[in-house]
């Protein structure tokens, strides 16, 4: 397989950052954010460029940085929460390690601070979180080889979880796990809840 080794989709406060960054140092690899690689290019903040330029302009922006990254970067990756939306993004994940940090609504409210600057979050922010919860839960779901819960938990455990899970997966898939031989190959990925 090729591409990341993991990457991490959920949304807004799921933590993808915070537990992306300690599932690096587990599996002794380097973590990059799209949301940086957008940051970078455009030369300023997220927020700023959805009230300078527009979510438009965000988007294709993301577009790009998730592509160049999901072809390039080998470690583990963590996309902005509405990247998936985009059919060309869902394209190049299919295939891929896609963990889904699968976050309550309570939890996420509570976790994106809800105050904190989230463009999507603007005007009725827990209406708006519930209405991108209620359209994007489907997507994660379906782009998921593995789904992680992570309500109630500490961002340790959570990767904790990942990496043991990524760690058995690739030996599994290499004929080098338990109950496997090298000459079956592996079963294909199921998800996990």
């Amino acid at each position: 397989m090729t591409g990341p080794l993991a990457i991490l989709i959920g949304p807004p406060g799921a933590g993808k950052t915070t537990v992306g960054r300690l599932l690096g140092g587990l599996l002794e690899t380097q973590f990059l954010d799209t949301d940086d690689v957008v940051e970078a290019a455009a030369g300023k903040p997220v927020s700023d460029i959805f009230i300078s330029d527009g979510e438009a302009v965000f988007r294709e922006l993301e577009r790009g940085a998730v592509a160049d990254t999901v072809a390039s970067h080998p470690g583990i990756l963590a996309l902005g929460g509405g990247a998936v939306m985009d059919p060309g993004t869902r394209r190049l994940l299919a295939g891929q390690r896609v963990v889904y940090l699968e976050t309550g609504f309570a939890a996420a409210a509570h976790r994106a601070g809800l105050d904190a600057p989230r463009p999507l979050l603007i005007g009725n922010p827990r209406a708006r979180m519930r209405e991108l919860l209620a359209e994007r839960l489907p997507v994660y779901e379906g782009l998921a080889w593995v789904t992680v819960a992570t309500d109630d938990r500490a961002p340790q455990e959570i990767a904790d979880e990942i990496a043991a899970t990524i760690t058995a997966r690739i030996a599994a898939e290499a004929g080098e796990g338990a109950g496997t031989s090298p000459e079956a190959p592996a079963s294909p990925p199921e998800q996990a809840q």
